[in-house]
């Protein structure tokens, strides 16, 4: 008997230890820019052409999302994506097959992920970039990335495009072996 009434013990006691310890990151903060979560068609608002493909997933248990980008002439870059709950702030760090860095940090502002970021340019110049992701309808998302170079007074946009989710057997392959990235680099 005093074995049973032990176990129970033990038993409800590692039942309390795992209701008093939520996952790190379960809070709805961190799962704000789930929106741009999957596999996808990217083509430019300007003129709809294919301008790459991107691959977001979560990672280290939720709490980052990572960026996997090949662009339609094979430029490549990824960035990590997490919610900074001590400052209540999103950050991002991309890094590109170019040598870029870009540090952004922000929030969620009426349903849009907005991030912004200072980068020197090899100038001295400072530029402020900005770039929201958008959630549209039909599961899409718009990203517009802006930059201004003289406090805001004029912005130039340096990309703006619309994010389609792509179907599982085109993210997989077409059933010819061919791998349908390597097919779309060199559009």
């Amino acid at each position: 008997m005093r074995t049973f009434a032990a176990l129970f013990v033990l038993l409800a006691l590692q039942g309390l230890g795992a209701l008093a310890a939520p996952p790190p990151c379960a809070a709805a903060t961190h799962r704000q820019f789930d929106f741009w979560i999957g596999d996808w068609t990217v083509n430019r608002t300007d003129n709809g052409q294919f301008a790459g493909e991107n691959r977001i997933e979560p990672v280290l248990d939720g709490c980052a999302l990572q960026e996997s980008w090949t662009g339609a002439k094979g430029y490549r870059g990824n960035s990590y994506n997490a919610y900074d709950a001590t400052r209540g702030v999103w950050h991002q760090t991309w890094v590109d097959s170019s040598g870029g860095l870009l540090v952004l940090e922000g929030r969620l502002d009426a349903g849009r992920m907005i991030l912004e970021g200072q980068q020197k340019q090899a100038d001295g110049k400072t530029v402020l970039n900005r770039i929201t992701w958008t959630p549209l309808d039909g599961g899409k998302v718009r990203q517009r990335w802006d930059s201004t170079a003289d406090g805001g007074k004029t912005w130039q946009v340096q990309f703006d495009g619309i994010y389609a989710k792509r179907s599982e057997r085109a993210a997989v392959g077409s059933g010819g072996g061919a791998n349908p990235l390597q097919l779309r680099r060199d559009i």
